[in-house]
This record gives C-alpha cells, sequence and structure tokens, in this order.
C-alpha cells in the first residue's frame, strides 16, 4: 500500500511534531545516560568507605554491596534506556505502529474489535520486548545479590494471572473509553475521564479484597503484644482499618517492606514477613508512624488530587489532539482517514491512545524533579511526624536496617537524587530525624 498524499498544509506542523518529539527523545536519553554515569561513577568513589555517619552500624562489607548492588542496576538501566529509545523510535518514527495498525485494518476492517486487538497486540508485543531484561533483573542480578526468592513455576503463575487480570479488567475499560471516543461527541474526553477516575476510585476499594490475594498471601498479624501496640498507634493517631495483615513477601524477594492499601472503610494495613523478622516491635510501630504521617498530612489525599488534575489536563489534551491529523503523522502514522474507501469510517481511537502514551513521557521527563522533591518533602514531613509518635530512635535503626537488608547505596550522586529520588536518601533523614521518644497517656 502506497502513502497516502498529505495535504500540504499539513506537512508543517507534522515536521515540527516530527523535529520536536526527536529533539526531545535524545535531550532526554543523554541526560538520562549522564545522570546514570553520574551515579555509578559518585558510588564507585565512595564504595571503600562507609560515611562516619553510618561507620559505628554498617559494616564494609554490607556498604560495599550495597554499592556494587546499585551499580550493577544502574548498569542494566542504561541497557533499558538504549532499548527503550529503539523500541519508541520503531513504534513512532520508523512506522512500526503504522504497519501493525495497517495489517490489523486489512484483516479485521475498522471497528471495535481492530481497535481492542491493536491495543491487545501492542501491549503483547512490548511485553515480550521487556521480558529478556526483566528476567535477567530477576533472576540473575537479585538472585546475585540474595534477593530473589522467586522461583520459574512462580513467575509462570504470577505471568499467567497477571495476564488474566489484565485482560478480564484492561479490555472492558478500554472498549468503554474506544466506545466513549467514538460516541459522546466533542467533549468525549470529559466523559472518559470522568470514567478513568471513578474506575481508579473503585480499584483501590476493589484492588486490597480481590486482586492482590490472587497473587499472595494475606493473614491476620497474629504477634498480639506487636497487634495492641499497632492498634493503640493508630488509635492515638486517628487512623481506623479494616485490618493488620502479614504478606508472604519473602516468596518472591528479601526486600522488606510495609504499606497501606485501600480506600476509605476498606484500608489495611499491610506488613511483609520479612519485615517482621527483620525489626523490633519498637522499630515495627516507628514505620508504621512514618506511614500514618503521611495519613496525617493528607498526602494520599493531596496526590489524589494531583492524579486528577494531571489526568484531566492530559484528557483535554488528548481530545485535542485525536482530532488532528498531523499528530498521527508527525509521530509516524497514517491516520485512519478517507484516502482508501474501503476504510474509510475506520476509527483513529486506539491510535490516539497509544501514541499518546508513548509521546507524553518524552516530553514529561524534564519535569519530573519537580514531582521528585516534592514526594522527598512529604517523605521528612512523614519523618518527623513519626518521631512525634513513636520513637525517633527506633525509627533511626529501622531505616538503617531496611537501607542495609535492601543493599540500598548510602552515598547517591547528589544531582542524581534531585532528579530521580522520591525519598531523602540516608544521611538526610537521619540527620533531621528527632531521636526522642513521646510518651503518650
Amino acid at each position: 500500500m502506497s502513502a497516502p498524499t498529505v495535504p500540504e498544509h499539513l506537512l508543517s506542523p507534522s515536521l515540527a511534531l516530527t523535529l520536536a518529539f526527536a529533539a526531545a527523545l535524545a535531550a532526554g536519553l543523554l541526560l538520562r545516560f549522564w545522570l546514570a554515569s553520574r551515579q555509578i561513577r559518585h558510588v564507585a568513589m565512595h564504595r571503600d568507605v562507609v560515611p562516619d555517619a553510618f561507620a559505628e552500624r554498617i559494616s564494609l562489607a554490607a556498604h560495599q554491596k550495597a554499592a556494587d548492588y546499585t551499580i550493577t542496576k544502574t548498569r542494566l538501566g542504561l541497557i533499558e534506556m538504549a532499548l527503550g529509545a529503539a523500541v519508541l523510535l520503531g513504534w513512532t518514527l520508523l512506522g512500526g505502529l503504522d504497519a501493525l495498525n495497517q495489517i490489523l485494518l486489512e484483516a479485521l476492517g475498522g471497528g471495535m474489535a481492530q481497535q481492542l486487538v491493536l491495543l491487545a497486540a501492542f501491549a503483547a508485543i512490548s511485553g515480550l520486548i521487556d521480558l529478556p531484561l526483566s528476567l535477567y533483573q530477576t533472576f540473575v542480578i537479585e538472585e546475585r545479590f540474595g534477593f530473589n526468592r522467586m522461583t520459574w513455576r512462580l513467575w509462570l503463575a504470577d505471568s499467567v494471572k497477571g495476564l488474566l487480570v489484565g485482560a478480564a479488567i484492561g479490555l472492558p475499560v478500554a472498549a468503554l473509553i474506544l466506545w466513549l471516543m467514538g460516541a459522546t461527541g466533542s467533549l468525549w474526553w470529559l466523559w472518559a475521564w470522568c470514567f478513568w477516575m471513578g474506575f481508579n476510585l473503585v480499584l483501590m476499594v476493589v484492588y486490597p479484597t480481590f486482586i492482590a490475594p490472587l497473587f499472595n498471601k494475606f493473614q491476620p498479624l497474629e504477634d498480639e503484644s506487636l497487634r495492641a501496640r499497632v492498634t493503640a498507634l493508630m488509635q492515638r493517631c486517628g487512623f481506623s482499618a479494616k485490618g493488620l495483615f502479614v504478606m508472604d513477601g519473602s516468596r518472591r524477594s528479601a526486600h522488606a517492606n510495609a504499606y497501606f492499601t485501600g480506600f476509605g472503610a476498606a484500608k489495611r494495613v499491610v506488613f511483609y514477613d520479612t519485615l517482621l523478622r527483620q525489626l523490633s516491635p519498637g522499630e515495627v510501630e516507628a514505620v508504621l508512624a512514618h506511614e500514618l504521617g503521611h495519613f496525617k498530612h493528607r498526602h494520599i489525599v493531596q496526590r489524589v488530587v494531583v492524579m486528577f488534575a494531571i489526568s484531566f489536563a492530559g484528557f483535554a489534551l488528548l481530545g485535542w489532539l485525536s482530532g488532528q491529523v498531523w499528530f498521527y503523522t508527525g509521530l509516524g502514522v497514517r491516520p485512519n482517514i478517507s484516502f482508501d474507501p474501503a476504510l474509510a469510517s475506520a476509527p483513529n481511537d486506539a491510535l490516539a491512545l497509544l501514541l499518546f502514551m508513548l509521546a507524553t513521557p518524552v516530553f514529561t521527563l524534564f519535569i519530573s524533579p519537580f514531582f521528585s522533591r516534592q514526594s522527598r518533602k512529604h517523605e521528612f514531613q512523614a519523618d518527623a511526624y513519626a518521631a512525634s509518635q513513636a520513637s525517633g530512635a527506633d525509627l533511626s535503626s529501622a531505616l538503617l536496617k531496611l537501607y542495609e537488608d535492601n543493599a540500598s547505596t548510602l552515598t547517591p550522586d547528589p544531582v542524581y537524587v534531585q532528579f530521580y529520588y522520591s525519598h531523602p536518601p540516608a544521611a538526610e533523614r537521619l540527620a533531621r530525624m528527632q531521636p526522642q521518644k513521646v510518651v503518650h497517656p
């Protein structure tokens, strides 16, 4: 099939988008390579000496393990960046998405089925491309540093479950959004945004009860003394939860964590079993107090509001771009317009979704430090709250144990931190922490 003739007045915005996209992709790739190289050099430079602030509590062997783990993961990240940029170019300016769309149009014609198959095929191909590096991360790097507990059988089971759950949820959601795009006129994006936000809120309620148990076992916290301690803490903080649960995180990894999940009445407190094995009761209380600090400072609500605002702007922008022929041609795709009478009625909605999803991260990369900075600010606030409600000394001790057990480097590059880190480095967090115990009646 020969390429259709694009009206002359569309060449200029199309070319401008092509040049802007290529320039942003190249600039972003160079920036990320530079940052990763700084991180590797900085961590390697400080590998052989434990920082003075940690010399009495962190061994040289643990410090070196963290350095080696960080360097190894960052080097793999360099490969992922290069592959990701090449794949993105392949999908867009080199015509991969256009070719896939044309093949499916010829096989299925234009319609909802073709659009859903296009989305599914794109997801499947992208997943297969990412698979080798994902497996290398889990079964080579994580294994080498003693973190991997995943077996091939468990990995396969997780993959099948994830595929089935993704299809069961993703295909109906995609079908409804595509229907809204075609059936609700020029303000389709507003209806789609309302649906998307409602879906995310429902998912917050549904996920902890119905989806998460498909992948992990959640058992009620059985340690009565710890349960009483945690319950008292939550009562002091004015927090209520549906339950306290222990998750079998050790089935997959030696990394430890604790988190809140759910929304409204469905909120749950979840501890990894690895966390309970590594920390004392006082340290567990302090870690939970930190998480409660996010609740007290309304960080979760703030993040949901920001997500609503950003998604609103994104849907509005997509609503405009999806009607611009140059949006498609500028990113290497021939839109389904009336060049071929047999396909004249074929919608462009799935193409618009995919192109927007592919192009947006290229341009938003440069504002990510703002969100990282805001997240680090929230972590400092949660630390301060935890020190006021539990023990600053216990929180400090817990953080050091988690940094050591998770092989998190104590000496990250400062510029890399400013750009990427959602949590402050250990040295900054511990320097601000108040190590006193506040006694509550």
